[in-house]
């Protein structure tokens, strides 16, 4: 599966890292920024990843930050856009299974090579249950067109 990902200058180096582990769990890391860890702006990254999967050009991504805040309110701005910060695996597992998070913001001051590993993993191997979590998102969706 291909998955864009991108991250501010303080998630460069976590960015770096998960595109290893993409490549190694067989998908195709496709990278929207930054390059380096000169500074920048997250939201000008963050909604190039977001605007890809509320346009349906992906069905997942992932953003990386110093906190993953910035990341996340970013790209929870986007219809149809579900990011969820993610600290560790239960919390991956969880935002999958339960609210069809389809962006992962991870805060890459904060998360080890191992930790990050981890935490990608779950988040990619875990699928939406449905059944009463279907109801709950639906409400996501119709809260913002309403407001």
């Amino acid at each position: 599966m291909k998955i864009p990902l991108a991250s501010d200058h303080a998630g460069y180096p976590a960015k770096e890292y998960v595109k290893t582990i993409l490549q190694d769990l067989g998908h195709d890391p496709v990278d929207y920024g930054t390059h380096s860890e000169d500074s920048v702006d997250y939201p000008d990254y963050g909604a190039k990843v977001a605007h890809a999967v509320s346009q349906h050009e992906y069905a997942l991504g992932i953003l990386l930050c110093g906190s993953g805040q910035g990341m996340c309110m970013t790209a929870n701005k986007f219809t149809g856009v579900r990011a969820a910060l993610a600290y560790n695996t239960s919390v991956a597992q969880l935002s999958r299974q339960h609210n069809n998070a389809n962006i992962l913001c991870l805060p890459g001051r904060s998360l080890s090579e191992d930790e990050l590993r981890e935490i990608v993993t779950e988040w990619l191997s875990s699928e939406f249950e449905g059944g009463r979590h279907e109801r709950r998102v639906e409400k996501i969706e119709s809260s913002r067109t309403t407001q």
